[in-house]
């Protein structure tokens, strides 16, 4: 008699998980922390709470996904969805930035919108609003553009390397890519430490300075979560984890560096250059 419960198809079938839960609950305590935070009520402890244990839930999950794929659960056909989800998820990043530079166009295309008049107020009826000294984007800006384009350039290596069975390349490339994205973002913090603007109103700053660290800031942290991704792929590769055929961390790490690359090129063509021409919208 054949056995009832034999695997007669392609797809797998996970075993009953608590880490959507535990995800669920661990963001809504980070929301909810950085929320009263963000108000006085409290300190940061709740809010360091929920970070503590979203990043555990996101270590646990995936060293879930990691074993199912040892044991050979990644059929092609899960390959294949493993693949159309991340596509969906970068997608998904994708329209989140699209909200930034919604926001960053609105503000700078019309600063001078009758039917905003305290915008004018604010702005002075030009982008950059008047007083405003940017950061000149032939200096810091363009060498993190350097490094970032760079980086693409050693995670292509390293993906290339490992189509050809070259261990010791695939083990630089990462490395070179994880150590760029380590000095990108120590770059960005300097930066940031030497702004002339403020986020807020009331510490000075204006709508400018709000569009810029919400979309330079979200990109940087991105930054910091691909070079974690990337950092992960590198222990793995060290370990002998990835072979030229069955590697799709490595390709979803690479995609996902390759869209932080393409964002920071947006962002430093709008934010930075088009902004630092004093471009000046006339008055309705």
């Amino acid at each position: 008699m054949a056995d009832a419960h034999a695997k007669n198809h392609d797809y797998h079938l996970v075993d009953p998980s608590p880490w959507p839960f535990v995800g669920s609950i661990s963001a809504f305590v980070l929301a909810v922390g950085a929320v009263f935070w963000m108000h006085g009520t409290i300190g940061p402890t709740v809010m360091l709470l929920g970070f503590a244990f979203v990043l555990y839930t996101m270590f646990m999950w995936w060293r879930d996904v990691i074993r199912e794929g040892n044991e050979n659960h990644h059929t092609p056909v899960v390959a294949l969805h493993l693949r159309y989800g991340m596509l969906m998820f970068i997608a998904s990043e994708v329209m989140f930035f699209v909200a930034w530079f919604w926001a960053f166009f609105d503000a700078s295309l019309f600063p001078a919108d009758a039917i905003q008049a305290s915008r004018t107020a604010v702005t002075g009826g030009v982008w950059p609003p008047k007083g405003t000294v940017i950061f000149d984007p032939w200096h810091l800006p363009l060498v993190n553009t350097l490094i970032l384009l760079t980086s693409g350039t050693t995670i292509t290596w390293a993906h290339h390397a490992l189509l050809n069975n070259d261990r010791k390349g695939l083990n630089m490339g990462l490395l070179a890519t994880v150590l760029l994205g380590v000095l990108f973002t120590m770059i960005q913090a300097y930066e940031y430490s030497h702004a002339a603007f403020a986020f807020s109103r009331d510490n000075g700053g204006n709508i400018y300075g709000s569009t810029f660290f919400m979309a330079t800031g979200f990109h940087g942290f991105h930054v910091i979560i691909g070079t974690i991704f990337l950092l992960v792929c590198l222990i793995r590769a060290s370990n002998g984890a990835f072979t030229p055929k069955a590697h799709f961390g490595l390709e979803a790490a690479a995609w996902y560096w390759h869209f932080v690359d393409v964002v920071w090129l947006f962002l430093f063509a709008s934010v930075y250059i088009w902004s630092s021409a004093g471009v000046i919208i006339p008055e309705h």
